[in-house]
């Protein structure tokens, strides 16, 4: 039997807002978890069988395709993840939002502006990973506050949490939260424990992801923004093992399947039922890394199909080379395309609009002949029909912070 989780008695020392029984003094108790830097404990037949088909679905997917293609898949699974990231805390947008906030950020609102620094976050998880060596305190810091950069909770950005927090409940007091995290004074101690594990090399690097996810979520170490921090660090651990070299599967749309379920496998960590919470991770990773197969072909099918309807233009023309990399380059100026493909503002133009006049692309801008962006919708349907496709559940709306009194 694993250890048993300490519960700390603490007092809620009353005053602030809300109804008066939560402004007055009470008694709660918040979670410890067990420390988790020597774990070693093996995997059941069920959750190991799991994590070797992830494994090996992982391992197919990164080997798929040329170069060129998993390029093209790279940036829209990767805008993918943060969508569904940012979907389980409620935050939603579809792929031309986001597309042109990233575009045009001074113009976006705040939803978009919140699920665009998830994007950023995420990448800059991946690029920590891609590094292959050993993850620092500093490291996950700086992904949180690149996630809470610019939005309305940039205070809370890079910051570790010196208030207690719970999750659930009114909002005003942890009276009635349904899970109270580990009190202040217990993180730093809990966060080193934390990184120590994820520095580990002798584990399932698919099972060190759900394991190291769920300890994270347990301790909520930041004011805001911890679901989102702690699936970034799902991505750290794939790329930093090499389990996920190339492409970023869309773990979080898959869980986003299912809020409940989700949750679920959360609590059955916290209850030492670890074995059931990494089958369940394992085989969310199997289904995200499955459904990126369809997504590639898919999206083959539309650039091929968007080639014909440009009366296939021979593959050195400037429109050939605007269609293919459409995945990477939803949004395209005539500078853009210039710059990208060496060739001057004009010719760019040219091939744009023949583009548009084919059906191919439509202006952001109607009416404005210059200084206009060309989208195509078509494009961004099939992404959110692919995040569809694998997302429908409901949002997360159960999280509360003290720190979010006015």
């Amino acid at each position: 039997m694993p250890p048993l989780p300490e519960l700390v008695d603490c007092l809620w020392e009353g005053g602030g807002y809300g109804a008066r029984r939560d402004r007055r003094p009470f008694r709660f108790q918040a979670f410890v978890p067990d420390p988790i830097a020597e774990w070693d404990r093996p995997l059941a037949g069920r959750a190991a069988e799991a994590v070797a088909q992830a494994t090996a679905a992982l391992r197919e997917l990164q080997a798929a395709g040329t170069g060129h293609d998993l390029e093209a898949l790279a940036t829209p699974l990767l805008r993918a993840e943060a969508l569904g990231s940012s979907f389980i805390e409620g935050l939603r947008a579809s792929n031309k939002r986001l597309a042109l906030a990233a575009y045009e950020p001074l113009a976006a609102d705040a939803t978009a502006r919140a699920v665009l620094g998830n994007v950023r976050a995420m990448e800059r998880a991946i690029a920590i990973g891609a590094e292959r060596r050993r993850l620092r305190l500093g490291d996950l810091l700086e992904v949180h506050r690149i996630l809470l950069e610019a939005t309305t909770e940039e205070r809370f950005a890079g910051v570790v949490r010196t208030k207690q927090n719970w999750i659930g409940g009114r909002g005003s007091s942890p009276r009635d939260a349904a899970f109270i995290p580990p009190p202040a004074d217990r993180v730093a101690a809990l966060f080193d424990d934390l990184i120590t594990f994820v520095n580990l090399d002798d584990l399932p690097a698919i099972a060190q992801a759900a394991i190291a996810h769920a300890q994270f979520e347990t301790i909520h170490p930041f004011g805001d923004g911890n679901g989102r921090a702690g699936r970034c660090l799902i991505h750290i651990i794939l790329r930093r093992r090499g389990i996920a070299p190339r492409l970023v599967p869309p773990v979080s749309v898959v869980l986003a399947t299912s809020a409940r379920r989700y949750v679920a496998g959360l609590i059955d960590f916290r209850e030492g039922r670890a074995d059931d919470w990494v089958g369940a991770f394992a085989d969310a990773v199997t289904r995200a890394a499955r459904s990126t197969e369809g997504l590639r072909s898919r999206i083959d099918a539309l650039l091929g199909e968007f080639v014909d309807r440009a009366g296939s233009p021979r593959a050195d023309s400037v429109a050939r080379k605007i269609i293919l990399g459409l995945s990477a380059q939803p949004i395209v100026s005539a500078e853009s395309a210039a710059m990208l493909y060496r060739v001057t503002p004009t010719a760019a133009r040219a091939a744009l609009n023949r583009l548009e006049a084919a059906g191919v692309f439509v202006p952001t801008r109607v009416g404005r002949r210059r200084d206009r962006e060309w989208i195509s919708d078509e494009l961004f349907q099939l992404l959110d029909r692919f995040e569809h496709d694998l997302d429908g559940g409901e949002p997360l709306r159960t999280r509360r912070q003290v720190e979010d009194r006015p």
